[in-house]
């Protein structure tokens, strides 16, 4: 099958006869897309917008400025021991953790497209730097969906856990190439202000624009998915192919929607009892992240050269280690599952939030987190200066 797709005329058969069933799906339920439209709409409009754009702004400042560049002075002593990668890319690995998908991706190709590392360190912070952020683990996944904070808790330390364990089995990719000084990494050339904040101000609503286009497009997709019945034959297929797993058909439908749209994916787990399986399952779903986050990194790396398979890569080893880890914990500190009622209100509560509350919660943190880039690169500064001083004496 791999074969047959590889030759350009029976892909481009496959391709023709998937746009013409999308079309005949469209056709045969356009209300019901139409309602996805609507859903995906609400959800960038509340959630996506207010939530990436600072932190996209954010990221492209701190790349334009040159804050990463003293970051990595700073950080040089545990960025390149660890993960093999030069201490600039520190800045690419705080802002995922914080900002979520896909600013750690984006700002990540930006250091490598300005020169500040290497493609070899760049392939190997994408492996693990586009990371779930605060926010949606311990609001969305955890308070929402789970009802349980403790539960949110764990599922954050758990991922962030498995994506330093990716970062440190990426590290011997491409082992005969040191981490190096990409041209000019250390020699600080910022770009002026006015044109920095005009770029980054730019480019992160493309960027925004890019990602609610995905946002909108799987949204209708797994809704005509299930409307067709494909997403039901596709679970009892897996489902039939993972019994010994203990896997059932509506697990299978659950893991299938999550490897394709990540908030779809963790909002079927509100259903069922127990967490011994729902929680490993979360953790998955956001170590892989799904294939709509996929699609934005992709847009990203446009022509960069960068590789998509090593990206790939690291987000399912990322998924895999944050379900095993997940299953692990679970053993030793089992959770009690919470009352109906108080999930009900805690999804009513998240589901009320506006534009306005999502912007200012998310501007509130870009700017603690610009604050603190601001206060090591003048540590950094002011650390340099005291030595100049002193050589000169």
């Amino acid at each position: 099958m791999v074969r047959l797709l590889a030759k350009p005329k029976y892909r481009d058969l496959v391709l023709g006869a998937a746009l013409l069933c999308a079309a005949a799906a469209l056709l045969r339920w356009p209300q019901e897309s139409m309602e996805a439209a609507r859903e995906g709409l609400k959800l960038c409009g509340n959630v996506i917008v207010p939530s990436l754009f600072p932190f996209f702004v954010l990221s492209s400042l701190v790349v334009e400025l040159g804050m990463s560049r003293y970051l990595g002075r700073l950080l040089e002593p545990v960025m390149r021991p660890l993960f093999r990668v030069n201490g600039a890319c520190a800045c690419a690995l705080a802002l995922g953790f914080v900002g979520g998908y896909p600013v750690g991706a984006r700002t990540a190709i930006s250091l490598y497209q300005n020169g500040q590392c290497t493609k070899t360190e760049a392939e190997r912070l994408l492996a693990f730097c586009n990371n779930s952020g605060p926010a949606f683990i311990l609001g969305v996944v955890g308070a929402g969906v789970f009802g349980s904070s403790l539960a949110g808790l764990l599922l954050y330390l758990i991922h962030i856990a498995a994506s330093f364990l990716v970062g440190l089995a990426f590290r011997f990719y491409r082992p005969s190439q040191r981490p190096g000084r990409a041209a000019g990494a250390w020699s600080f050339q910022a770009t002026p202000f006015a044109p920095a904040f005009t770029r980054s101000v730019t480019g992160a609503l493309t960027s925004t624009l890019n990602i609610c286009a995905f946002v909108l497009f799987f949204t209708v997709v797994i809704r005509c998915l299930f409307l067709s019945g494909v997403m039901g034959a596709a679970a009892a297929g897996l489902a039939a192919l993972l019994t010994p797993l203990g896997m059932t058909q509506p697990w299978a439908q659950r893991l299938l929607t999550g490897l394709l749209e990540l908030s779809s994916g963790v909002s079927s787990l509100s259903q069922g009892s127990g967490l011994d399986g729902r929680l490993p399952l979360a953790a998955f779903m956001l170590g892989w992240a799904g294939l709509s986050v996929h699609c934005q990194v992709l847009a990203f790396l446009g022509d960069s050269g960068l590789s998509m398979g090593t990206y790939l890569t690291g987000k399912l080893l990322h998924g895999g280690i944050s379900a095993g880890l997940t299953a692990l914990v679970l053993r030793k500190l089992p959770l009690a599952d919470t009352a109906a009622s108080y999930l009900t209100q805690q999804v009513e509560t998240i589901a009320a939030l506006d534009f306005r509350q999502a912007l200012a919660l998310s501007a509130l943190t870009a700017w603690g987190v610009w604050l603190v880039f601001l206060g090591l690169a003048l540590h950094v500064v002011k650390k340099s200066s005291g030595k100049r001083r002193a050589m000169g004496v």
